[in-house]
This record gives C-alpha cells, sequence and structure tokens, in this order.
C-alpha cells in the first residue's frame, strides 16, 4: 500500500477515536466543549473517519480493478494536504463560531473532494474498443 494511502487510513482511524471522543465528552459533560459540537462530531465522523477511509481504500483498491496506474500520484498527495487542512479549519471554526473559519474549511475539504473525483475518474475511465 502506497505510503500516502496508508496516511489516510490512519488519520481516519484517528478521527474516528476523536469523533466518539467528542461525543461522549458532549454526553456527559454538556457545555464543556465550546461551538457548535453536533457539527464538529458530524464533520469529524464523516469527513474524517469516512471520507479519509474512503481515500485511503479507493486509492489504493480502484486503480488495481480497473488495470491501470492511478492518473495523478501528486492529485493524490494534494488531496491529502488539502483534506487534512480543511476539515481542522472547519472544526477550529465551530469551536470559535467563526463562519469564515468554517467556509474557508470547507472550500478547502471540498477542493480535496473535487480532486479525488477528477484523479479517480480519469483512472477508472473506459478505454479500449468496449468503452
Amino acid at each position: 500500500m502506497h505510503k500516502r494511502n496508508r496516511w489516510f487510513v490512519s488519520i481516519g482511524l484517528v478521527y474516528g477515536l476523536l469523533g466518539g471522543l467528542v461525543a461522549l465528552t458532549h454526553l456527559t459533560m454538556p457545555g464543556l466543549i465550546p461551538g457548535n459540537v453536533p457539527r464538529i462530531h458530524g464533520h469529524i465522523m464523516l469527513l474524517g473517519f469516512v471520507l479519509m477511509m474512503i481515500y485511503g481504500v479507493a486509492l489504493h483498491v480502484l486503480p488495481r480493478f480497473s488495470g491501470r496506474a492511478l492518473y495523478s500520484e501528486r492529485m493524490a498527495n494534494w488531496q491529502l494536504y488539502l483534506a487534512n487542512l480543511g476539515l481542522p479549519v472547519m472544526i477550529a471554526g465551530w469551536l470559535t463560531m467563526l463562519n469564515w473559519l468554517v467556509l474557508a474549511g470547507g472550500v478547502l475539504a471540498y477542493a480535496g473532494i473535487a480532486l479525488f473525483a477528477v484523479n479517480i475518474g480519469l483512472t477508472v475511465r473506459p478505454t479500449g474498443p468496449w468503452k
């Protein structure tokens, strides 16, 4: 497995643990975590845990299923940076209730999603006489 893909899976696991901890803390000690805690928890679990897992597994498996190399390793590396910069910025925005910070993080995270879509789309695109 490519080192970057392993990073995606490892970071996803950390986000999963963090998201669970946020939920348990909020349920046992409401008010301890400032800001919009349900959104923080939801995005940590969905963008952090689920999406990072999807990124790591898909970047490893889909090129093998298609019988072709990943279209762009560089694009996948940028995806890692953008996804893991965007989510913490979004979380910081919800902790501080600064909407512009949430928006900035959301744009970065979405850019990572867009790079993933383009990269995987170009990797698994049909080629040959059967397309």
